[in-house]
């Protein structure tokens, strides 16, 4: 069942009510997310790509569709789009809310250490506040409430398009948040992958984080260790120490 925004949400006993902010995505947002889903289903991963995120995960990577973001200096894999019913190795088909799935060992491994520095409680310290107590609030969390309502609008949108241009059924995980969106903050990496993948203004805490770990990772500059056709044996993996499953 979709979000009913601007409405008391269910929530978990011994837990606060929270209210999302009414937010709704605008014409030209239907827009970006359909032209990100027709280049994704026009420009699917090579096998050059499949070959250089199978080093960087160490396996390889179940319903991988396309590459969502590149670095901007060698072309390298930093972000794949995975389809939303994973059917490769798994008995059944599987439902799977995480499209933007974050392959860079950098980006991950700089993520990894953002999230141990305790961002993650805070921001969520804020955001839930922001939904339960709305009228006492900052105006600066009611407006990352707001903004992050919309990230996971965004979110699902992208990912309901991307079931249809497949034929995938989600109808589990179709208003599932990823990463704890919109209300919480439970993995960072999710949120980067979807700053890196929609571009500015997609994930206000993504592009934070972003700003945070940038003289460890940025698209901008190139760090890949793996890097598409460098002849790495498939199968050799960076270690790295964040999962986004």
């Amino acid at each position: 069942m979709p979000i009913a925004h601007g409405t008391p949400l269910e929530r978990r006993k011994n837990e606060k009510e929270i209210t999302l902010p009414d937010v709704t995505l605008s014409t030209d947002d239907g827009r970006r997310c359909a032209d990100l889903i027709a280049g994704y289903m026009a420009h699917r991963a090579s096998r050059a790509d499949i070959e250089v995120v199978t080093r960087q995960l160490g396996r390889y990577p179940r319903g991988i569709v396309s590459v969502a973001s590149r670095c901007r200096v060698c072309g390298t894999p930093l972000v794949v789009v995975t389809r939303p019913l994973l059917r490769e190795g798994v008995r059944r088909p599987t439902p799977f809310p995480t499209t933007f799935y974050l392959t860079s060992p950098e980006a991950v491994k700089a993520v990894s250490r953002l999230e141990a520095t305790g961002v993650m409680a805070e921001l969520t310290a804020r955001l839930e506040k922001a939904a339960t107590a709305p009228d006492t609030v900052d105006p600066a969390d009611a407006g990352l409430l707001r903004s992050m309502t919309r990230a996971h609008l965004l979110y699902c949108r992208v990912r309901a398009d991307l079931a249809d241009a497949l034929g995938d059924d989600i109808t589990h995980i179709r208003s599932v948040g990823v990463g704890g969106m919109p209300t919480r903050v439970k993995c960072l990496h999710s949120m980067v992958g979807q700053s890196l993948a929609m571009g500015p203004g997609a994930n206000p805490i993504g592009e934070l984080a972003l700003e945070r770990i940038h003289e460890a990772f940025s698209p901008d500059v190139c760090r890949c260790v793996l890097r598409v056709g460098d002849g790495q044996a498939p199968g050799r993996a960076v270690e790295t120490d964040g999962s986004q499953d």
